[in-house]
């Protein structure tokens, strides 16, 4: 991980831009994950710095962690009073009917053995609402944004593939899989403080984003703040 991947560093908080491919726990089969990058995280620190919230393996940009533990129940409470604006750019392999929505699907997760688990439309489970608009479309693909309301563990995975019918491109458990990778990038992360500036990271667009043909992001309004106050604790949206 190096210096280039830091988004923004105080005292309390450090935010970095995630590459795709590095999972934020340590996976069972011992492979690379952003432990292995803490030591050269703690800049001047004696602790390392604790993840505050989760990020697939595979989607990159910005992941917000704690430089000490009173700074990280500070953040972790931020989160769960849904006080975080998150905003997301993903390509989906398809192009929506409409332009801009909200979709509201409550989740929940199932679990087989051939399968493993995965999340799915639960009546009964979960609220999940995620606001999105699309800001570019070509060759039957489009660059979306995703504004989530909620965070329920693959959030924008599933609500791209059922609520607009086109999932995102490189996606192995709701799409299909791309030479390119998952194609879906937190892309700004503001977590307000009290009496302290807000935590703002800006990851910019990675290249893979480039290599499918979407390499300029239109101009956007920053994301607006969240409407409610529910997520999961061990889990993010993308």
């Amino acid at each position: 991980m190096h210096g280039e991947r830091v988004l923004f560093l105080d005292g309390e908080a450090l935010v970095i831009d995630k590459p795709a491919g590095l999972p934020v726990d340590p996976p069972r089969d011992g492979s690379l994950s952003l432990e292995n990058h803490l030591e050269s995280l703690k800049f001047g620190f004696q602790r390392w710095p604790m993840a505050v919230h989760r990020l697939d393996r595979d989607t990159s940009g910005c992941l917000l962690l704690s430089r000490n533990p009173k700074a990280h129940a500070r953040l972790q409470q931020a989160f769960e009073q849904g006080l975080v604006s998150k905003r997301y750019l993903a390509v989906l392999d398809g192009v929506p009917a409409e332009e801009s929505g909200l979709i509201d699907i409550p989740l929940g997760k199932v679990s087989t053995a051939a399968e493993g688990w995965r999340m799915v439309e639960d009546p009964k489970g979960k609220a999940a609402r995620t606001g999105w608009r699309v800001l570019a479309s070509r060759d039957g693909r489009s660059l979306v944004e995703f504004i989530p309301q909620t965070g329920r563990t693959h959030q924008i995975r599933v609500h791209a593939a059922l609520g607009l019918g086109a999932a995102v491109v490189g996606d192995p458990v709701y799409g299909r899989k791309d030479p390119l990778g998952m194609m879906l990038h937190a892309q700004k992360l503001v977590v307000p403080r009290a009496g302290k500036p807000d935590v703002i990271g800006v990851a910019p667009l990675p290249e893979r984003f480039a290599v499918a043909g979407f390499d300029a992001e239109p101009e956007s309004p920053d994301a607006p703040a969240p409407v409610v106050a529910e997520t999961d604790a061990e889990s993010d949206n993308g």
